[in-house]
């Protein structure tokens, strides 16, 4: 299965792609959110294009495990995208992924939100192979 990560924020969509087959999460440049129509057809091209057959989104669970009011935001916008995507959808706890994605800049022009989509496909993808 090839997977389409979102990093799901107000203004940015992290974005990363990757597979069961080659285990790899890929980072790609971030989406500037503009309206839900523009974001669903710039993601149909992501999703065209990288042959994509499925969402993962990283929920931003509290940091006691628990849904809290961007975690209920989070899984509305989620729901919304992947009903107009016609695609499954599944949700990834990503707790501390920017955190994790920021202290891997070191200080490079680097894209923050797609890189916190990465870590949380790649743990996805490295669970799935144990």
């Amino acid at each position: 299965m090839r997977y389409l990560a979102l990093d799901l924020g107000e203004r940015r969509i992290g974005l990363a792609v990757g597979d069961d087959e080659a285990r790899m999460a890929r980072a790609v440049p971030a989406l500037r959110r503009r309206s839900h129509r523009a974001d669903v057809e710039a993601l149909r091209a992501v999703v065209r294009g990288e042959g994509v057959g499925a969402l993962l989104v990283g929920l931003p669970l509290t940091l006691r495990g628990e849904e809290g009011r961007q975690a209920i935001w989070t899984r509305a916008q989620a729901e919304a995208l992947a009903s107009d995507l016609g695609l499954p959808l599944e949700y990834r706890d990503e707790r501390l992924t920017t955190w994790a994605a920021e202290q891997r800049r070191a200080g490079k022009r680097y894209d923050v939100d797609s890189a916190a989509a990465a870590i949380v496909l790649q743990e996805r993808l490295d669970e799935a192979r144990r």
